[in-house]
């Protein structure tokens, strides 16, 4: 293997591969996440994410996340477009059903499940993502999103596992709400899923304490998203930087919020950069963190173009983060909750 130390460039790297779970599938341990593609992260064109696609692929990536809600389903359509002119079966793909009916996102302690996900609907948008991607069947299928107040009478789980019986899914997932992750540790527990996708990262540190020992108890596979804090954490963003109207970091770091997030990050390069055993970037080092983690299962950053997908893959085949790294990133969780008013 051939490293650039200049800018980190990875020649005649490997993937590594993890295992998914209970279903004995081996996928890599970065995936794609498909949401920037679909929409919602400003201005991008289809023939970048087509090539950014094609990129993460020859790589070494056969895991990609997406959801109905990335672009209305248009994320789903260029991985479908993808895949067939790849002629390729082996790519497990996963993908959401978002709540439906009148209520927020994610749903209220007393919204019910009868109105948010009921059976028919959730049948009939199975067959809406299968027709998006093209495929007969989806690897992966997660509920958009969950709440505990549902854990006493999980009825949309188990249709989306009776589904599974009959063949149109291969395996079942929630996409936790951001506020409460722990929410499906229940759900682990009681055999309803088969993989989580959490948020984890070098701020939101909450799932290690107890939501992923339990999955590696229960055998769960576990799905890592916003390991890069919506950017922040990759060190590209300074506080006088704007997000266009209909970006979705406009909201995300709305206020004061970019301001403090990036003085934060600041802070802890500046530790890492004081260390003699670490020479990563801040994206290299975000992906390491997630992959400390032994019960995490692949972590899907966004690739938006070829460069993002070069660097981003290879990332798996750098060497784990030293001792001293992550003792020193273990000080900087940050729990934010819902920003506390944005103060």
């Amino acid at each position: 293997m051939k490293v650039d130390k200049k800018s980190r460039c990875v020649y005649f790297r490997i993937m590594k591969k993890r295992t998914f779970g209970r279903t004995g599938w081996d996928v890599s341990e970065i995936g794609f996440g498909g949401w920037a593609i679909g929409g919602g992260w400003g201005a991008q064109d289809d023939g970048d994410s087509l090539k950014a696609l094609h990129t993460a692929l020859d790589h070494g990536v056969n895991f990609i996340d997406t959801a109905a809600g990335y672009g209305n389903g248009h994320s789903e359509r260029l991985i479908g477009q993808v895949l067939k002119e790849r002629g390729e079966t082996s790519v497990k793909v996963a993908t959401k059903i978002p709540l439906t009916g009148p209520g927020p996102w994610p749903p209220a302690a007393r919204d019910r499940h009868e109105v948010r996900l009921p059976e028919s609907y959730l049948r009939k948008n199975l067959e809406e993502r299968l027709s998006c991607l093209g495929r007969d069947s989806v690897d992966v299928i997660q509920l958009h999103t969950w709440t505990r107040a549902w854990n006493a009478d999980p009825k949309p789980l188990e249709f989306l596992q009776k589904m599974k019986r009959e063949g149109k899914v291969r395996a079942v997932g929630v996409s936790t709400p951001e506020h409460d992750q722990n929410c499906v540790i229940e759900l682990m527990r009681e055999g309803l899923v088969d993989s989580v996708q959490v948020i984890y990262n070098i701020f939101e540190q909450e799932p290690a304490a107890q939501l992923f020992p339990v999955a590696m108890e229960t055998n769960t596979a576990v799905i890592v998203r916003v390991a890069f804090d919506e950017g922040v954490l990759t060190g590209k963003y300074d506080e006088s930087m704007e997000f266009p109207e209909g970006d979705f970091r406009r909201n995300y770091f709305a206020g004061d919020r970019l301001a403090r997030s990036v003085k934060r990050v600041q802070k802890f390069k500046a530790e890492l950069d004081a260390l003699e055993d670490h020479d990563l970037t801040l994206p290299q080092t975000a992906l390491k963190f997630a992959l400390a983690e032994p019960a995490v299962t692949t972590v899907i950053p966004g690739m938006r173009t070829v460069e993002q997908a070069e660097k981003n893959t290879a990332v798996s085949d750098l060497p784990p983060l030293s001792t001293s790294a992550l003792e020193c990133l273990y000080r900087h969780p940050w729990r934010r909750a819902f920003w506390y008013g944005g103060k």
